[in-house]
């Protein structure tokens, strides 16, 4: 399964094997995986290193057992996340938490996505996103100051209709998206709130968005963990010259 140049423990090389056949399909939600026996043989491992594989794989959620039966896929797929969507709260499962609310300097990368001048300020909206109420998605949202201050987006609060109506309601209506999609291994602090295990990477989207005349209103920072998401993209066929 492995080449020699995987310097991971055992475990790990077998748990990512089975968490990317998990993720494919190729073992379906609910289905049963092979036996301890089956699964020694098939990596050429030891029974303790296939069992703390499997418990690496539990601990995470790809998995659960039941006693006396045997090693379960998860029953649920993979969330599937449109790349470029403003998740809003919904009946369909979806609730999030307010983390904090502040005016700060934001980071380089978020005052150079907003075009804010050296020390130029901006609201920051960092939020929990949770699916059937398990932690799925931190997001840290960041508005200029001189459009936000003083709005709803300013204030500790849950907004109805969410920042779209707020911008819109303010003359920005949002009109563009671009996201910058990246994986990193998570931060103590993505590992406690998205109760991650340490060792799956996370998905890390930079999102800009634009308003009319392409002024940019939101920056956004989303952060999830990789073993339960696919992000999706739809676009026209492009055509290319030759």
């Amino acid at each position: 399964m492995a080449s020699g140049t995987d310097g991971r423990p055992r475990h790990e090389q077998i748990a990512a094997d089975l968490r990317s056949r998990i993720m494919s399909g190729e073992l379906a939600p609910g289905s049963q995986l092979p036996s301890i026996p089956t699964l020694v043989q098939q990596y050429s491992a030891a029974t303790a290193t296939v069992q703390r594989a499997l418990g690496a794989l539990k601990a995470e959620g790809s998995v659960y057992s039941e006693v006396g039966k045997g090693v379960y896929v998860r029953r649920r797929r993979p969330l599937a996340v449109e790349a470029s969507a403003y998740v809003t709260p919904s009946p369909d499962g979806y609730t999030y938490r307010l983390l904090s609310v502040a005016e700060v300097v934001p980071p380089d990368e978020v005052a150079h996505g907003l075009e804010l001048a050296e020390g130029e300020r901006a609201i920051l909206r960092h939020r929990l996103l949770l699916h059937d109420d398990e932690p799925v998605e931190l997001s840290w949202s960041y508005y200029p100051a001189a459009i936000a201050r003083g709005t709803e987006l300013a204030e500790h609060r849950k907004i109805r209709g969410g920042a779209p109506r707020v911008l819109a309601d303010l003359g920005y209506p949002q009109q563009h998206v671009r996201d910058r999609v990246s994986a990193r291994m998570p931060t103590t602090e993505e590992i406690e709130e998205l109760d991650l295990p340490p060792y799956v990477p996370v998905l890390r989207q930079l999102r800009v968005i634009r308003s009319v005349n392409g002024r940019p209103v939101e920056v956004s920072v989303l952060v999830k963990g990789s073993h339960l998401h696919e992000l999706h993209y739809d676009q026209d066929a492009l055509t290319q010259s030759t």
